[in-house]
């Protein structure tokens, strides 16, 4: 990677989001949690949440990735809260779509997504940008799951 792409990639709003990171404080009684890891690169998220009406009521992440996974990290962190596991997946999917498959910038309130498109030519990035919103859907599912059991 030349040093003028690098610096493309890794722009001021990217890295400004990476040092904003919300909801960083652990909750004290998750009813799901899901840990996500970059096999690629190593970094991890781990996520809890608390859910109410089938939307996110609480949210906490532990963050440990790239200034790129930060970012991703960050506005998904920012806008999950109220959130319903439909809305996550349709996200997650978008976000997917418009790294891999030139797809539109998730709809709002995911659309600060936009600020990693850069990143769609550097596949052995994707799956650290992914992971806010892996973590997200998997434990939403884990909620699902022991509500039904």
């Amino acid at each position: 990677m030349a040093e003028s792409d690098l610096i493309k990639l890794y722009s001021g709003r990217i890295l400004a989001l990476a040092a904003d990171m919300p909801h960083t404080t652990p909750l004290a009684a998750p009813q799901g949690s899901a840990r996500k890891r970059s096999p690629l690169c190593g970094s991890t998220v781990t996520v809890q949440i608390v859910t109410e009406n089938g939307r996110i009521s609480d949210y906490a992440q532990d963050v440990k990735a790239c200034a790129l996974g930060q970012a991703a990290a960050s506005v998904v962190g920012a806008n999950v809260i109220g959130r319903s596991r439909a809305e996550i997946e349709h996200a997650r999917s978008q976000l997917k779509a418009m790294l891999t498959a030139g797809g539109p910038v998730p709809d709002a309130p995911f659309d600060g997504l936009e600020v990693l498109q850069p990143a769609k030519d550097y596949r052995n990035r994707h799956a650290s940008i992914m992971l806010a919103l892996d973590a997200t859907a998997e434990a939403f599912a884990e909620v699902e799951k022991s509500a039904c059991a």
